[in-house]
């Protein structure tokens, strides 16, 4: 099994675990803590499990950075790859019952200190209906139902911000802090369009690849490292860690975007190609923007720049 297929395999066998659980309530206790801060809840635990029982039971010599584990080797040989996999990414929506919540499984190439850049092949599986996005480098991206049908790239024309339908990154984001950088957008597009938080990033990104929305604009790295006064506040909300995007989060949905031709970038409108993959701690964490298309990117990012000012004005202390 090559590792496209290995990757591909694992995710549908992740899906095939915790389907059964979703929305139960067991899937809802706590378990524990995850690497980078995050509950882990029962749910996470057993796709976790799982997920370590299944690289064991085929032998192969690889590499894992999972949510809740971090960085595992297995085989007795130096890998070629590593696996960036969020068993269960949305985990509150899978908990509840809710389809916002998908399994995604990246491939890099395992050097010194792979990046973004270093991703060759991304799967994500949406944990209800069984959809899947797959997508390696340089050869666009395929979209399947669980039947096996094929589903077209849809990306949305629009770039009017007064008729946004875009996603938030919401949880572990201090709310008054976070309205202060993004009210103004959320006023703008609340009438005319459309603001939602999914609670899972793979989830919120893949519905622009559907059309069913225009963009998703998670902040709150930028937030902390343009105005580090609020750094505190995130802390208080994440109980003593800082909870934003980490790589696990986007490995396999940034490729899978640029794939299909969506704008993909971090919170100042820059590539993510360069930042390092494999923690998640705030140095690893990464604020994303992706949109339908670069004119609404830029607009976004525009926006994002007079947000940025207006948080400042309120929590920052001065120059």
């Amino acid at each position: 099994m090559d590792i496209r297929e290995l990757a591909t395999d694992l995710c549908a066998s992740l899906r095939r675990i915790v389907l059964p659980q979703i929305g139960k309530a067991e899937a809802r206790t706590h378990a524990g803590t995850a690497v980078g801060g995050d509950v882990t809840f029962g749910i996470d635990e057993l796709a976790e499990d799982f997920l370590v029982k299944y690289l064991e039971d085929r032998g192969a010599s690889i590499a894992v950075y999972s949510e809740d584990r971090g960085l595992i080797y297995f085989g007795g040989e130096e890998p070629e790859h590593v696996l960036i996999v969020d068993p269960v990414d949305g985990t509150r929506p899978a908990a509840a019952g809710l389809e916002g919540a998908m399994v995604s499984v990246a491939v890099a190439e395992l050097n010194e200190a792979p990046t973004m850049g270093d991703v060759v092949f991304g799967c994500l599986s949406e944990i209800k209906s069984g959809t899947t996005f797959t997508a390696a480098r340089g050869e666009g991206v395929v979209i399947k139902t669980a039947a096996g049908e094929p589903v077209p790239v849809i990306l949305s024309p629009n770039t009017d911000l007064s008729k946004l339908f875009w996603t938030i990154g919401f949880r572990g984001r201090p709310a008054r802090a976070l309205i202060e950088t993004m009210g103004d957008l959320v006023d703008l597009s609340s009438v005319d369009g459309a603001v939602f938080d999914l609670g899972s990033a793979t989830y919120s990104i893949t519905r622009i690849l559907t059309g069913q929305l225009d963009a998703y604009i998670d902040i709150g790295p930028r937030m902390i490292d343009d105005v580090p006064e609020v750094r505190p506040l995130f802390e208080s909300v994440g109980k003593g860690a800082v909870l934003n995007n980490s790589p696990h989060d986007l490995a396999a949905a940034g490729i899978i975007a640029r794939e299909a031709g969506a704008s993909f970038g971090d919170g100042w409108g820059n590539s993510l190609e360069g930042r390092l993959l494999l923690g998640s701690d705030h140095s690893y964490q990464m604020s994303c923007i992706a949109t339908a298309n670069q004119e609404l990117f830029d607009e976004i990012v525009t926006a994002m720049d007079s947000g940025i000012e207006k948080l400042h004005a309120e929590f920052g202390k001065g120059d």
